[in-house]
């Protein structure tokens, strides 16, 4: 890797390593009796909560009689029945983000045996070394991902590599005193990069005032959130990395989105798809109100952006008249300077086709793209997996052509994965912005390799029914 592209994502190191693989061995006892992930690392949630508070010594924030030493204390089926009480007791009886937490908590664990195995477990565990808040912190992101990775569905069927985060963070250069926002933000990934780079520039952030401090712990990031259990996760991780800002519950797509204050910066990959049942999105400032997901949340981004705003979207190949329509009012209102093509497999939903669209809002809402650059990284690269992790040395060539300019103004090359388009040349393509021109050899199977054609037939015929169902939801929604 180039040594003016530094290397930020996270490397977990003893004891935060080694406190991850403990935990994250458990989870594989547990899963035997229908334990899944995510109800696994919620369940660690409030474990470590607990755990944390009496490490720390900020346990007079919860009820006396609720505390870690009242459950360790206890064993078998009395514990286990204590337990649920005292999550219903920490969600009512609290204020502020450990109210957030707890509020509606329950436990997916169903064995006593199981409860207490845990509780010994973290009673084992040596926390005096992790007392550090950045020890913790890497703990709990370390078991996140984990949850991501090995999730085949759900939070980890979109999750995003953290190389590609820390990529996109390191160019859009978050600045102190700035609104930071993620639309979709999951377990606030992009917020949580974004305060780690401005803290790494102001020596955490010691070189600001007091009045600017403030404004970074509690104002600067603003994070939504659609599911309640994605939801408590985000909480717990702000808590960890000291961000107060708020986390928001609620649907970008409706009144949540609408209602928040446009962002200097805004990062974000939202979900792909469409909305259940082919519903419409509540906004009434979107001009296209169309049940496909990533267009709502792009024109949510570049509507949500103050003049001069800039962004970095995750965003699916797009096609059809619609998208195109988005794309080309995307470019009227901003200038989208930079489009880099990902790699398929870097996402836990295999196949998924993306890219990073870098924009920036312009003073007016007309004529603010003139050039678009697009890098190429997707042809004739590995076959990413597990086996062959995506790293952020594989976004150093695009990195390096991207320039220091968070505006994407720096002067540029035209290299064999890097062009440039004007906007008249994507004009004359009908506004379609999945633009390739390097021949992929690894895509370039020969017919015996392909499927039976009665398979294909099955496989067309599967996503025509779904479009069909999806038009016919749409027919109801604009009959009412």
């Amino acid at each position: 890797m180039p040594k003016n592209i530094p290397n930020n994502q996270i490397r977990l190191d003893f004891p935060a390593k080694d406190i991850v693989a403990k935990l994250w061995h458990l989870c594989n006892i547990l899963r035997d009796s229908g334990i899944t992930y995510p109800e696994y690392v919620t369940e660690l949630t409030y474990l470590l909560f607990l755990r944390m508070a009496e490490e720390s010594g900020s346990e007079s924030a919860l009820p006396t009689g609720y505390r870690w030493r009242d459950l360790a204390s206890k064993s078998n089926l009395h514990q286990f029945t204590f337990y649920k009480e005292l999550l219903k007791n920490l969600g009512s009886n609290t204020k502020g983000r450990i109210k957030e937490i707890f509020t509606d908590a329950d436990t997916s664990l169903t064995n006593p045996a199981h409860l207490s195995l845990l509780v010994t477990e973290f009673g084992n565990i040596d926390w005096y070394a992790a007392r550090e808040e950045s020890v913790l912190a890497d703990v709990y992101e370390g078991l996140l991902e984990k949850n991501s990775t090995e999730s085949k569905a759900g939070a980890g069927q979109y999750f995003t590599p953290r190389p590609l985060i820390e990529c996109m963070v390191h160019l859009t250069n978050p600045e102190p005193g700035e609104i930071i926002q993620d639309p979709a933000c999951g377990t606030i990934g992009f917020l949580v990069a974004a305060d780690r780079y401005i803290k790494q520039k102001t020596k955490n952030l010691a070189s600001l005032t007091k009045t600017e401090k403030y404004f970074q712990t509690e104002k600067a990031f603003i994070g939504v959130e659609l599911v309640p259990k994605t939801h408590r996760l985000a909480l717990m991780n702000a808590m960890l990395h000291g961000i107060h800002s708020p986390i928001i519950l609620g649907d970008t797509l409706g009144e949540a989105g609408q209602n928040l204050s446009r962002a200097h910066l805004i990062l974000t990959n939202p979900p792909f798809g469409t909305k259940k049942g082919g519903g419409l999105p509540n906004r009434t400032d979107f001009n296209w109100r169309v049940s496909n997901k990533q267009l709502c949340f792009l024109q949510h981004v570049y509507n949500g952006l103050r003049p001069g705003g800039r962004a970095a979207v995750v965003i699916p190949d797009l096609q059809g008249s619609v998208a195109a329509e988005v794309c080309a009012d995307l470019m009227e209102k901003c200038n989208l300077h930079t489009i880099l093509r990902l790699p398929t497999g870097i996402f836990y939903a295999q196949g998924v086709k993306a890219n990073v669209f870098f924009f920036t809002r312009g003073k007016t809402d007309k004529k603010n793209t003139k050039i678009v650059w697009i890098f190429d990284l997707r042809a004739n690269m590995p076959a990413f997996g597990k086996r062959t992790p995506f790293t952020r040395a594989h976004l150093a060539e695009f990195e390096n052509a991207f320039g220091k300019n968070s505006y994407g103004l720096t002067k540029r090359k035209v290299s064999e994965r890097f062009r440039c388009f004007t906007r008249e040349e994507i004009k004359s393509r009908g506004d379609n912005l999945d633009i390739g021109w390097l021949r992929d050899e690894a895509a370039a199977v020969n017919n015996a390799e392909l499927p039976a054609p009665e398979k294909l037939l099955v496989n067309v015929m599967s996503k025509l029914r779904a479009a069909l169902e999806e038009m016919e939801s749409l027919e109801q929604e604009l009959s009412k």
